[in-house]
């Protein structure tokens, strides 16, 4: 295995004197380094953006998005995944993150999985992998063969898929339809790819997520209006989104909200339209699931 080559390998010319310095120099230096990553993920836009129209075009065919990687990569894919349930209101079978070695692999690592590309294949296998989902594989190092394996079974399929890494000319990158490489430059500390690889892949996983779920009718202006008020804190937040979307006060979005069942998109529907919990629902249908499309309706 020849890693040399790899950005995400070299030592950083800027920080060779990491332990010699103090601790607030070490911090502005860090800062330093990661001011470099949001303008690496601006130059990649045009790949991220094609991704996306593709996941958006998934969802609305009824495929789910499933990320996968091996440790940092295949964590932070969990990470994203996981937090659309609450944020967009989406079931957990919707947006899945499948990691190397499985759930054991997000505290401790499973030596020799991420090695595996017929462990990437399975993994798949197992989801029921079929031509209506989309496959995002994540390595930082843009070589790992559990992530090439899943590409592999994902595009014979003909599912779609994205490679996102953190090197030009990544290896997984041929496995894909599309590839997304940032490169932001060697780490901070060498070869840690958990720091400015992982805020790049947050940042780009951010995207894909979240402008899709707005593709499919989950934001109103910019309020997430399909969140899930499972605590005090979004209970609140819920009906503030109700207060924001229609102009109302407290009390009547609190009404409303409980009116709804606690579904802030059919309360805001009512409000907005002056009909009832069926009128909205209906609405909403004929509306594709965009509010914006039931104040015409």
């Amino acid at each position: 295995m020849n890693l040399e080559n790899l950005t995400t390998e070299k030592r950083n010319m800027n920080t060779m004197n990491l332990d010699q310095l103090s601790v607030k120099e070490a911090l502005v230096r860090m800062n330093e380094e990661d001011q470099k990553v949001a303008i690496a993920v601006k130059e990649a836009l045009p790949e991220i953006e094609k991704v996306t129209v593709q996941i958006i075009d998934s969802f609305n065919k009824g495929g789910r998005l499933i990320y996968m990687g091996a440790g940092t990569s295949g964590r932070l894919g969990v990470l994203d995944a996981a937090e659309c349930v609450p944020t967009f209101g989406v079931s957990p079978e919707m947006v899945q993150g499948l990691i190397a070695g499985g759930e054991q692999a997000m505290t401790i690592a499973v030596e020799g999985a991420e090695d595996s590309k017929e462990l990437g294949k399975q993994d798949l296998i197992d989801l029921d992998l079929n031509d209506t989902d989309f496959v995002v594989g994540i390595a930082a190092s843009g070589r790992t063969p559990y992530v090439i394996g899943g590409l592999t079974y994902a595009k014979e399929i003909g599912a779609g898929t994205a490679a996102l890494s953190c090197n030009k000319g990544a290896e997984i990158s041929q496995y894909a339809e599309t590839a997304i490489e940032v490169d932001a430059g060697p780490e901070f500390l060498t070869g840690s790819t958990r720091l400015k690889s992982g805020t790049a892949q947050k940042l780009i996983l951010n995207m894909l997520s979240t402008i899709s779920m707005i593709g499919i009718g989950k934001v109103y202006g910019n309020l997430m209006v399909d969140v899930k008020p499972t605590n005090e804190k979004l209970v609140e937040r819920s009906k503030r989104i109700i207060m924001e979307a229609t102009g109302c006060d407290y009390g009547t979005a609190e009404a409303y909200f409980i009116k709804a069942d606690e579904n802030v998109k059919l309360a805001i529907v009512m409000l907005l339209t002056e009909c009832s919990k069926a009128e909205a629902e209906e609405k909403l249908i004929k509306g594709n699931h965009f509010i914006k499309n039931t104040i015409s309706n």
